[in-house]
C-alpha cells in the first residue's frame, strides 16, 4: 500500500489542487506536533493504535476487494518485462525526488550520478522505459525527504497509518508532498485531459500494489499480528534506509543481542512499499 496515495494525487490535476494543499497543510501541522513527544529509544511511539489499526482494517479491505484483484488480473495479462517496464516508466518520473534528496542530504557525487541516471533512461531509455543506465554503472538509488529529516536528526515521532498510503511517521509524512511535486507525472496532470489522468492513476496504483504482492502476501500469511509485524518492519526499513544500510548497533544489535542476527554485514538496497 505505500505510495499508492502519493502516485494518485501527483495524478490529479488541477481539479484537486487546492484539496491536495489542504492535505499537504494537516500532515505538516501533524508533524510539527508530533515532533515534540519525547520517545523512548527502540520503541515505536504509538500514542494512536486505536485509530491505526481502524485504518489499517480500512486500508486492508481496500487492497483485498479492490486492489488486489485489479493486481492479479494486471500479472496475469501483462508479461512480467511488461510490468517492468512500466515499473521503470514511473520511477523514472519520480526520480527526481531522490536527486533531489541527494543534495539535500550532502550526497554531491551520489546527486551528479543520479542526474546523469535520469538523462540517460529519460532520453535513451524512453522515459524508463528501458534501463540503460544501469548498464554503463549509473546505479539506481531511493531517497525522500522522510529519509532527509531523519539524515538532519530529526525524530522520527508518532507512528501514522494514513488511509490507502499505509504506514508513515510524522516525521516522514511531509515527503509526500515533497515527493508529489518533484514526480513529473503530478505536472502532466495539469496538462492531459481526465480521460488520461484517470487510466493512468489506476495503473500507478495497480502497478506498486503488483510490486508489494508477495510481501503483503507474506505478512498476511505469517503475521500473528499483521498491524504490529507491519509497524515494526516499517519502521525498521526506514531506519536501515536513512543509514544507507548500515544503521547503529543500538538501533537493532542492542534490542535482540548479536547471537540472534549474527556478524553479517547488511549491504545497502531494496525497495519500500511507496
Amino acid at each position: 500500500m505505500q505510495s499508492i496515495i502519493r502516485s494518485m494525487v501527483c495524478l490529479s490535476g488541477q481539479r484537486f489542487r487546492h484539496r491536495a494543499m489542504l492535505i499537504v497543510g494537516c500532515v505538516l501541522t501533524i508533524s510539527m506536533l508530533g515532533g515534540c513527544a519525547s520517545v523512548p529509544k527502540g520503541e515505536t511511539y504509538d500514542p494512536v493504535e486505536k485509530v491505526n489499526r481502524g485504518t489499517f482494517w480500512f486500508n486492508d479491505q481496500l487492497d483485498k476487494f479492490l486492489l488486489k484483484p485489479l493486481s492479479d488480473g494486471y500479472v496475469a495479462v501483462v508479461p512480467k518485462k511488461g510490468r517492468i517496464m512500466v515499473s521503470g516508466f514511473f520511477d523514472n518520473a519520480l526520480y527526481v525526488d531522490t536527486i533531489l534528496n541527494d543534495f539535500l542530504q550532502g550526497k554531491g557525487k551520489q546527486g551528479f550520478s543520479d542526474i546523469g541516471r535520469l538523462l540517460v533512461n529519460s532520453t535513451l531509455g524512453i522515459g524508463g522505459l528501458f534501463d540503460p543506465a544501469t548498464s554503463v554503472g549509473l546505479e539506481k538509488h531511493a531517497e525522500d525527504f522522510g529519509q532527509t529529516l531523519g539524515v538532519w536528526g530529526f525524530g522520527q515521532g508518532a507512528y501514522l497509518v494514513l488511509p490507502v498510503y499505509g504506514p508513515n511517521t510524522v516525521r516522514d509524512a511531509p515527503g509526500v508532498a515533497v515527493s508529489t511535486v518533484a514526480n513529473a507525472v503530478f505536472w502532466a496532470g495539469f496538462f492531459l485531459p481526465v480521460a488520461a489522468t484517470v487510466p493512468i492513476s489506476v495503473l500507478v496504483a495497480i502497478d506498486l500494489r503488483s510490486r508489494a504482492s508477495n510481501a503483503i502476501r507474506f505478512v498476511n500469511e505469517s503475521a500473528l499480528d499483521p498491524y504490529v509485524f507491519t509497524r515494526e518492519a516499517w519502521v525498521q526499513h526506514r531506519t536501515f534506509l536513512i543509514y544507507d544500510g548500515n544503521p547503529p548497533e543500538t538501533d537493532f544489535e542492542d534490542e535482540f543481542g548479536d547471537d540472534e542476527f549474527g556478524d553479517e554485514d547488511v549491504g545497502n538496497g531494496g525497495a519500500s512499499l511507496k
